[in-house]
């Protein structure tokens, strides 16, 4: 057997809020909440678990989502369409612009937790999986 991730917890202050706001941008669904958890699986089996803790406690993380052109075209729609800020690099310099890294483009934002999110639809390094 191959090791594959298989889920990860994302510590949110609202796990609901949080696994809602992601899946309206990249135009999933959340599952049935388990315990303390509201799950968010993606394409490849990978789940983010959503958990609330207390604000305090959340260390910031940066999770980056591989999406076709399509996916993306929506993505950033919904974004905009939220008025969330987004930028073309991970730093915020360059806000309300989209990256074209590696041929493909890209954008960060954050979620309500003050996690760094980022869509792209090229993997870096300009290969395709």
């Amino acid at each position: 057997m191959s090791v594959e991730l298989n889920h990860t917890i994302v510590h949110a202050r609202d796990n609901r809020e949080s696994a809602e706001f992601l899946a309206d941008i990249l135009g999933l669904e959340t599952g049935q909440e388990w315990g303390p958890f509201v799950p968010l699986s993606t394409a490849n089996g990978v789940t983010l678990d959503f958990a609330t803790i207390p604000a305090e406690s959340i260390t910031l993380q940066h999770y980056a989502f591989l999406v076709s052109e399509a996916e993306f075209d929506t993505a950033y729609a919904r974004i905009r369409e939220l008025g969330a800020p987004y930028y073309a690099d991970p730093h915020g310099k360059q806000p309300g612009e989209i990256n074209h890294n590696d041929g493909g483009r890209g954008i960060y934002f954050t979620d309500p937790a003050g996690h760094g999110m980022e869509i792209i639809t090229r993997p870096y390094g300009g290969y395709e999986s």
